[in-house]
């Protein structure tokens, strides 16, 4: 899985090798993915990587075959948000967002769905956000992204119904992580609010009154990988914000 080294992407290795999945896990920082793997049950691989290059998912497909096989599993975690008014979006933010969101998930799910087809069975879990389901302001990037890794969902699981292969997204609210972290600093620098305030900005905007937590959103992961009939489907884990 990408993303592991932090947050949501740690939560649902820890979730996906309790319920007995080997586990490998990617993402830039290896003494971030070191730290992880010492918390995850079993033996995991750990495989730094930057997966907005090309080469990355033949690399990164090509260590889980050398050492297990086929991938089975594939959760696609790693992402980043950039917020700016739309005028003062950079061409560099927007491509930065679309790789990273869109283009890194497209290439990893490309390369790992020949072998699942081929057995008959596998689960691919995106992670997008509840940026993807409506348009929020400062986000414009972040937006199409998500947008467009949820519709890369629901393309390909209509293409692999019947197969074996399930695809689907889970797409959180607010989370209490790192990523969320920096956006109260962000929110905090730009309006002169304090963090405290900011967070509690946020916490407000889901009906639940607090923040999501990563093992929620996990939850959810586990639900769409233990599911032969869930496919397809953007779910939201949100607190009751977005009601789909």
């Amino acid at each position: 899985m990408t993303g592991a080294g932090r947050g949501i992407g740690a939560a649902v290795a820890r979730r996906i090798a309790a319920a007995g999945h080997a586990v490998a896990l990617s993402a830039r920082t290896e003494a971030e993915l070191a730290s992880v793997a010492g918390t995850v049950p079993g033996e995991p691989l750990v495989l730094p990587a930057d997966v907005t290059d090309p080469g990355a998912a033949d690399a990164l497909c090509s260590a889980v075959e050398r050492a297990w096989g086929p991938v089975e599993v594939l959760v696609l975690a790693a992402g980043a948000g950039v917020a700016s008014p739309l005028a003062d979006t950079s061409d560099a933010d927007w491509q930065r967002m679309l790789e990273l969101n869109l283009t890194a998930p497209f290439r990893l799910l490309r390369r790992a769905v020949p072998a699942m087809v081929d057995a008959g069975w596998g689960r691919i879990v995106a992670i997008a956000s509840v940026a993807a389901r409506r348009g929020e302001p400062l986000v414009a990037a972040y937006s199409a992204s998500k947008h467009g890794l949820l519709g890369l969902v629901r393309s390909a699981a209509a293409e692999l119904a019947g197969t074996g292969v399930t695809v689907n997204a889970v797409c959180p609210g607010y989370v209490d992580t790192p990523m969320t972290d920096a956006t109260v600093a962000a929110i905090a620098a730009r309006t002169g609010r304090t963090p405290q305030q900011a967070r509690a900005a946020l916490e407000r905007r889901q009906p639940i009154g607090r923040l999501i937590t990563a093992d929620e959103v996990a939850d959810a992961v586990l639900l769409c990988v233990g599911s032969a009939a869930i496919t397809g489907q953007g779910i939201e884990v949100d607190g009751g914000a977005v009601q789909a």
